[in-house]
């Protein structure tokens, strides 16, 4: 009975590589879709308008891969001397420089992307709220060109509750109860009237998150074959896109389904790496690859540099759809640029740190 009883043991199965190359790709059709979806105003009038409308899941699909990816690191060194050191040293160096840098900017040039002078934008701007990843727990009007870091905030305290769960709770099943229960619980967040409930409030996004942390919990844990996860995956693309513009569209439940959608690519992609086919090889090389790369650096700066380009806008503003459709490219091209600088002259050579950690 007690054999019977006892935990599964925690480890990556041997079929599975440490690097999926195909989540890069993943993580890039994210960010551009997100990017695109800032555009929508400009496809107006254009075959892209109503598939731009949707490009605000590219964010769903961030949690899940990033409830996946990480939770997959903090399962593989539980047991490891330093865990915290380690996990809080590695995030520090991914998101606080960028993160950093976004806000001076910003706020040395309030005029510009906040509003306010300098001064009046420290007073009234919630500065404090954006360090202490916060900003998405208060009824507050953030700035657009730092509106994004709203998502930022719901993984970093996620992340921030997360890792020590998963160093104390030593039962997968325990933890497994956990996710399941945030699953259930995001879309009865979202259909209540609390005065406290933001939109952006973690407590009703943290669906995909939880989503993408079982599937790692399930890979690390249940002794089943690729195919029989590639067949999980499978289900859930369907299942989840087909309720997504279904059953669950306007509702909410929407998020639910979408984060059903997005790990079940996420599965599928994880479960298929290294296959010789269109999409895996769409995924792992090409265009996607490299968005997946500079995915950081480009969702945290586009809409500063949209600002900062205005002046183009302003010039395109009479030409109609063509002028629009311009705007919409110029913005694509600014942003990899920049995305692109910021990656090479930057955030890649402060991640060498990483191997003190």
């Amino acid at each position: 009975m007690n054999h019977r009883l006892a935990p599964l043991p925690i480890q990556r199965p041997t079929w599975l590589p440490s690097y999926i190359p195909e989540l890069q790709g993943l993580r890039g059709l994210a960010v551009l879709s997100v990017v695109i979806y800032h555009c929508h105003p400009r496809l107006a009038g254009t075959p892209l308008y109503s598939a731009s409308l949707w490009g605000w899941a590219g964010v769903n699909l961030f949690f899940v891969l990033s409830g996946f990816l990480i939770t997959s690191i903090l399962l593989a060194s539980r047991n490891q001397k330093n865990y915290f050191r380690n996990f809080y040293g590695r995030r520090a160096l991914r998101i606080w420089p960028v993160y950093v840098l976004v806000l001076v900017v910003c706020y040395l040039n309030a005029p510009w992307f906040i509003g306010p002078p300098v001064l009046e934008a420290f007073r009234t701007a919630p500065w404090w709220a954006y360090l202490l990843f916060l900003q998405n727990l208060f009824h507050l009007t953030l700035p657009p060109s730092i509106g994004p870091t709203w998502s930022l905030a719901i993984e970093e305290q996620y992340y921030f509750l997360w890792a020590p769960v998963v160093r104390l709770l030593r039962r997968p099943l325990w933890l497994a109860t956990l996710l399941a229960a945030a699953l259930l619980a995001a879309p009865l967040f979202r259909l209540s009237h609390f005065a406290w409930i933001t939109p952006t409030h973690t407590l009703t996004h943290i669906d995909g998150i939880a989503l993408g942390s079982l599937l790692a919990l399930g890979l690390y844990t249940l002794p089943l074959g690729r195919r029989i996860w590639l067949g999980i995956g499978l289900a859930g693309i369907f299942a989840g896109f087909v309720a997504a513009g279904t059953i669950a569209g306007g509702t909410a439940f929407l998020d639910s389904a979408l984060a059903t959608g997005f790990g079940g690519a996420v599965l599928v992609s994880i479960a298929s790496t290294g296959a010789r086919n269109p999409i895996n090889g769409l995924l792992r090389h090409g265009p996607l690859a490299f968005y997946g790369r500079i995915s950081y650096g480009m969702y945290m700066t586009h809409i500063m540099v949209f600002i900062y380009f205005g002046w183009f806008d302003r010039r395109m503003d009479g030409y109609g759809i063509a002028g629009n459709l311009a705007v919409v490219v110029f913005r694509i091209v600014a942003s990899t640029a920049v995305a692109t600088a910021l990656w090479y002259g930057f955030e890649s050579r402060i991640l060498r740190l990483k191997r003190f950690f």
